[in-house]
């Protein structure tokens, strides 16, 4: 059996079968699931075995099929499949049908590590294959070279020895895939690999027990080293599994201090909390759920649900949601949520949806390997035949059917994207520029919408003093003297623009920061407040002459002495790539959680028409599903933990490197540079990576077209096949290293290459 559910109130913990127990019951299945309303559940399966773009299409198409089910997610990267069905008496033979798919599953996570253990594995089975393949190519050389019968013989048998235990464990990583499919009646690109493999092994080895001139082991294991290389790359790209939603869980409290009537306090988990309960806050604490405040008062980082990065102040009756960061001062908050209908565990589900939702993207390759396998194995299997019934010679017969599966393996096809995908990655991380998976160099190709947030995505997501040259250097100096003990982003801002060195203007006596408000400072007689304008001055009336914006002022004994302004800084280059992208046909878009003005103000000056303020995260998702509802394909450019849903819903996205953790994990690629001129760059490779990778997929049919002829009428034996093999394979990765020297050289890539609409504009101003 397998490990148990947590068990629920009121009910005993239930083991959950794995996939080897063949089979759950009902109750068990609907204990282990989510009830999502009457009658209708969710349950969540784990299917390890998944590595591409078919396995999704046929996970989705054999559980979709079954009597009672409502729909089939699938998410590769987390390997889950999300299933609603509607509750029976009758267990839902959800693990059986995966079974007969030929995927292992269960209602229970794996083990943490398992893709750690894949990529050793192929490391190891590679540096195997690796190791035999030189080896026995030395061997083969000295027989090509003419070497007596004798020692012939005895080569063949020396590499017989090597070829043995080199394909019991490199080759594992086929067979094992390719018996797991044949015996439930299905198969992949693994199949015909193996069935090469092995019969090239056998037929060899045969002919080295007769004696014969020709063995053709280096063929066979020339063929695992080579589709290994291009297993292990696909792998590199593919297992970078964002962690999303881990590392937004990690913002979660898993405890709080509940206070009770009679005056006692515990340490509860956050999943007893219930709605009314007084919950102590400390500084430096995160909400454990929605509240509002009951008690006291302190500046609140709500980066999580605005974006934007200065703290906001929080008086009594304040709205408080999960995940946002105390500051300043102790409160005391009065819980209107639980733990699972919280702000963070609605970004948590939005995220989840929105995983789900891209997951479904097929890769180029997943496209051709579904139709790569069926070809091979008639060809080879035609070719056996008509030999058969010409000659009668069983011996010629495999010879040649053999020497059709080499020549047709798809170590060309295997290379085709992912060694430009690798060449491409190591051209951007050049420019500072990471990608998570390499299907992102191919969805890039269909963008035609942009949408950029504000802050610390087209600014740098800190104020700067705007009117510096407007305040008087003394009082810059004193207003620094004071900023200097505060970590609030303005008073920072005043700090890095004071000028003047040496000792303070003022020796202060005392010091005081009065959350929410700002900072007071004594010297003698005198009161020096910096801060928010009715509390500096102490009165709320004179405030029309100060004027709106983001503003701070400096009193003394309530007297206005200066006010400071501040704007946000825009990132460098941001000006002319949104020229750029407008220019060339793209529709551009800002979305920010700041207020309206501050959000006008900054398209204005950049040029944008359309843009959106105060928005929630639901929001953004919102407006990103009916962007896609209306055909276009965006690439969000966002950083702050509120746009990690919509990074996560849109085609493409990509962060800068001081984003948040969760939005690095959230986003298909991160820049590091200051500018946004990474936006201009990944557009361009991704263009030419595409180019490349079709011009590979057509040296790859025509190779096959061209050789398979030669190989059905006898014309090459099994070993010039894999030399031919061989050549196809290393033409492949010479073509994908073109893309370094063009992206070097600065080539702009032909029109025909670029698929999307815009492309032509694109060339033209310079963003391709």
């Amino acid at each position: 059996m397998g490990k148990p559910l947590p068990k629920r109130d009121g009910q005993p913990e239930v083991p959950v079968p794995s996939f080897a127990d063949g089979g759950i019951s009902a109750e068990e299945l609907i204990l282990s699931s989510q009830s999502l309303s009457e009658g209708l559940l969710q349950t969540t399966i784990f299917i390890p075995d998944m590595h591409c773009g078919g396995c999704i299409q046929k996970v989705e198409r054999g559980l979709g099929a079954l009597d009672g089910v409502e729909g089939a997610r699938v998410n590769l990267s987390t390997k889950r499949a999300i299933v609603k069905w509607k509750k029976s008496d009758r267990p839902l033979p959800l693990l059986e049908t995966l079974r007969d798919l030929g995927f292992n599953a269960s209602l229970v996570a794996p083990e943490t590590g398992a893709k750690n253990r894949t990529m050793t594995e192929l490391v190891r089975a590679l540096a195997v294959a690796g190791f035999g393949a030189s080896n026995i190519m030395l061997l083969s050389v000295s027989i090509w070279s003419g070497a007596e019968p004798a020692m012939r013989d005895l080569f063949h048998w020396i590499s017989a020895l090597i070829a043995l235990p080199v394909l019991a464990y490199s080759g594992r990583v086929f067979f094992r895939s390719a018996w797991g499919v044949l015996k439930h009646g299905k198969t992949n690109m693994d199949v015909p690999i193996s069935i090469g493999v092995l019969l090239a092994f056998g037929l060899s080895f045969f002919d080295t027990i007769k004696g014969t001139e020709h063995a053709y082991f280096d063929a066979a294991v020339m063929l695992l080293f080579f589709l290994l290389i291009g297993r292990t790359l696909d792998h590199m790209m593919r297992e970078r599994a964002r962690v999303a939603v881990k590392n937004l869980m990690r913002l979660a409290a898993r405890s709080a201090q509940v206070l009770h009537d009679d005056g006692s306090h515990e340490y509860v988990s956050v999943s007893k909390i219930q709605k009314n309960m007084r919950i102590g806050l400390a500084v430096g604490e995160r909400v454990p759920v929605d509240g509002i405040v009951d008690e006291g008062q302190s500046d609140f980082d709500c980066s999580l649900v605005t974006g934007e990065s200065v703290p906001q102040p929080k008086l009594v009756g304040a709205l408080l949601q999960a995940g946002t960061l105390n500051l300043t001062s102790p409160v005391v908050i009065r819980a209107t949520a639980t733990e699972d209908q919280s702000f963070l565990a609605q970004m948590t589900r939005l995220l989840e949806a929105a995983e789900m939702g891209r997951s479904g993207y097929r890769r180029i390759a997943d496209r051709a390997a579904s139709l790569y396998a069926p070809f091979v194995h008639t060809a080879a299997f035609l070719g056996f035949l008509v030999w058969l019934f010409v000659t009668g010679d069983f011996h010629q017969s495999l010879t040649i059917a053999v020497a059709v599966l080499i020549i047709t393996c798809p170590c060309a096809l295997g290379l085709a994207v992912p060694m430009v995908q690798i060449v491409a990655a190591r051209r951007l991380f050049e420019k500072m520029i990471l990608i998570k998976d390499g299907s992102v160099l191919e969805k890039l190709c269909d963008i035609d919408s942009i949408v950029f947030d504000k802050t610390g995505t087209l600014t740098l997501g800190k104020p700067e003093l705007s009117n510096k040259y407007d305040v008087k250097p003394l009082h810059l100096s004193v207003a620094a003297a004071m900023a200097k003990y505060s970590r609030h982003p303005f008073a920072q801002a005043i700090v890095a623009a004071n000028d003047s060195q040496g000792e303070d203007a003022i020796a202060f006596t005392a010091f005081t920061e009065i959350a929410g408000f700002g900072l007071e400072a004594t010297s003698g007689d005198d009161i020096f407040r910096l801060g928010r304008t009715e509390w500096a001055l102490g009165k709320e009336d004179g405030l029309d002459e100060i004027g709106a914006g983001s503003k701070t002022i400096l009193t003394k004994n309530g007297v206005l002495l200066d006010v400071f302004r501040f704007s946000e800084v825009i990132r460098p280059g941001v000006r002319e790539l949104i020229r750029k992208l407008t220019r060339s046909g793209l529709e551009i878009c800002i979305l920010s959680g700041d207020d309206y003005g501050a959000v006008e103000k900054l398209a204005t000056e950049l040029n944008v028409s359309r843009f959106e303020a105060n928005m929630h995260p639901k929001d953004k998702v919102d407006f990103l599903n009916a962007m896609t509802a209306r055909g276009r394909k965006v690439l969000m450019v966002g950083d702050g933990l509120n746009d990690v849903p919509a990074l996560a819903t849109a085609h493409v996205s990509m962060v800068p490197g001081n984003a948040a953790d969760i939005g690095r994990d959230a986003a298909d690629i991160v820049f590091l540079d200051k500018s946004l001129e990474a936006v201009s760059h990944i557009l361009n490779i991704s263009h030419r990576a595409n180019s490349l990778i079709q011009q590979n997929f057509g040296f790859a049919i025509v190779y096959n077209v061209v050789a398979l002829p030669f190989a059905f009428f006898g014309i090459v034996t099994p070993l010039v096949a894999a030399v031919a093999m061989s050549a196809s394979s290393i033409l492949v990765v010479a073509n994908a290293l073109r893309l370094g020297r063009k992206a070097a050289s600065g080539h702009i890539v032909s029109s025909t290459s670029v698929k999307n609409s815009n492309a032509l504009a694109m060339k033209r101003e310079g963003v391709l």
